[in-house]
């Protein structure tokens, strides 16, 4: 709950009851693989580099989307959503800064004839929404690919607005 400046008490969910309510709890956010950095921010936005499945320094969902593994591959995306939040989290501390999810560009290391890669990252494009609502609305692209690093099933990267 939070007080606002006239004394008045408003009963506001916090992004971190919503997250708990979920079963969510944030991992320790993956450290690079590569030479780069997994945020950078400049003015009010955040350039969350492409997040993969990976907790605790392992990759949990590996291999090649197809029609017989759609499920397993929204759980990928949806790990990827999570650490998406673990990211934003170490950068600024505060979840309830985010003030628009403005962009996923989302991968998925599919098989040739594996034309579903909307209905894969659908499943990180709506834990943004249950969790922001309007604020998780954004523009996305879905994208397949031949291969993922580590072999990941899916890439998430995102650009996110916040508040001071």
């Amino acid at each position: 709950m939070k007080k606002l400046k006239s004394d008045k008490l408003v009963t506001i969910v916090l992004i971190e009851e919503k997250l708990e309510a979920l079963g969510i709890k944030l991992p320790n956010p993956p450290t690079p693989a590569g030479s780069y950095v997994p945020v950078v921010r400049t003015g009010n936005l955040l350039y969350i580099s492409g997040q993969i499945p990976m907790e605790d320094g392992k990759v949990i969902f590996t291999g090649k989307v197809s029609d017989n593994n759609l499920e397993i591959a929204q759980k990928s995306a949806r790990m990827c959503a999570i650490n998406i939040l673990a990211q934003i989290k170490r950068q600024v501390e505060d979840l309830d800064k985010v003030s628009k999810i403005v962009r996923l560009s989302g991968f998925v290391n599919s098989v040739s004839e594996f034309s579903q890669q909307p209905k894969v990252i659908n499943a990180a494009s709506d834990l943004f929404f249950e969790i922001f609502g309007e604020k998780g609305k954004h523009s996305r692209i879905a994208v397949g690919v031949s291969s993922l690093p580590l072999d990941s099933m899916t890439e998430i990267d995102a650009i996110i607005e916040i508040s001071e």
